[in-house]
């Protein structure tokens, strides 16, 4: 968690970033966060927004999640390490309600996970590399509340995890307050943008397409 923010203030900031969607949060800290675009969520309408606890688990074992569960705070977002292996259900529908009723924000893994329907049913937001029926063991304890690297980025403890339709990016707890301004100063652009358009202007012409194209030595007749 950022040393500069108290929880609370956490939770609000993670939900403001929520509303200006993933893609823009991603726009706004020079297009880097995105996790792998495989990782998405069960339901097009599940969002989530929060902090990160995580864990990693082996293929075929989800005890240390199970463990998540236990020792992540309201608000957490689990994020789960499962070295990719999609082929299991590592996480279903019992769980979920385990996740509402802690009020924990959701689970992203690069895992499978299993009981499609049920989960939407209980309303946790799952997002997933994977469905698959295939249930897992519980018989390897590993490491919880450390750096992991998921979906081909680095999340820490107490990073910010946005997520919704389009996908799940990553803001590192130092770069909050940017983060949160910048996408503050494109949403205020874009509306700008939009209003244009509506008048029958074309992006072409809002963004200077074709100053660009002059600027690189390419002749534009329209």
């Amino acid at each position: 968690m950022s040393p500069r923010h108290e929880r609370n203030d956490i939770i609000t900031i993670c939900k403001e970033l929520l509303s200006f969607g993933s893609a823009v949060v991603f726009d706004s800290q020079n297009r880097t966060g995105a996790l792998a675009s495989n990782i998405k969520p069960l339901d097009r309408a599940m969002t989530v927004a929060g902090p990160a606890f995580t864990c990693v688990c082996e293929p075929g074992d989800n005890l240390t999640l199970h463990a998540a569960l236990k020792m992540a705070q309201p608000g957490d977002v689990l994020v789960c390490d499962a070295t990719d292996a999609t082929e299991q259900g590592m996480f279903g529908d019992v769980m979920a309600s385990c996740g509402l009723g802690r009020g924990l924000a959701g689970l992203v893994t690069d895992g499978g996970v299993r009981d499609l329907q049920t989960i939407i049913d209980v309303g946790f937001p799952v997002f997933a590399a994977n469905v698959c029926m295939k249930g897992t063991v519980k018989e390897m304890l590993g490491p919880i509340d450390v750096p992991v690297t998921l979906g081909g980025v680095l999340v820490r403890p107490g990073d910010l995890i946005i997520g919704d339709e389009d996908g799940v990016v990553v803001v590192a707890a130092e770069n909050i307050d940017a983060v949160l301004e910048a996408c503050r100063q494109r949403a205020a652009k874009e509306a700008q943008t939009v209003a244009a358009l509506a008048g029958g202007r074309t992006p072409w012409d809002v963004n200077d397409l074709g100053g660009f194209l002059r600027a690189k030595g390419v002749s534009v007749d329209f």
